[in-house]
C-alpha cells in the first residue's frame, strides 16, 4: 500500500486502534495501543492532540504557531506527521 501524499491540506487523525490522552502519572501526553503505551514528548503531544481528522496540516501548524508564539513550524510537522503515518499512529483523512 502506498503512503498518502502529506501536504498543508491533509487532514491527520489519530490510527485505528491507538488512543490519545493526558497521562498525570507521566506527566504527558500518552498514546495507547492495546500492546502498550507510547509516552510522547511534548512537540509530539501538541500536534497529535490536533489531529482530530478534521482540522488540515496547515491549520494545526497556524494553531501551533499562535500558540507558541513561533514561526515556521510547517516543515517539522510535516515530517512528525509523516513518522506518525508510517508507524501508524496517525492516519490521513481525505
Amino acid at each position: 500500500m502506498n503512503q498518502p501524499v502529506i501536504e498543508a491540506a491533509s487532514r491527520p487523525a489519530v490510527g485505528g486502534g491507538f488512543r490519545l490522552q493526558w497521562e498525570a502519572a507521566q506527566n504527558a501526553h500518552v498514546l495507547l495501543y492495546p500492546e502498550g503505551m507510547i509516552k510522547l514528548n511534548g512537540s509530539a503531544g501538541e500536534i497529535l492532540r490536533r489531529c482530530d481528522g478534521a482540522t488540515t496540516i496547515g491549520d494545526i501548524t497556524a494553531d501551533l504557531e499562535r500558540a507558541f508564539a513561533t514561526a515556521n513550524l510547517f516543515d517539522d510537522v510535516i515530517r512528525f506527521v509523516s513518522m506518525a503515518v508510517e508507524k501508524k499512529w496517525l492516519q490521513i483523512r481525505t
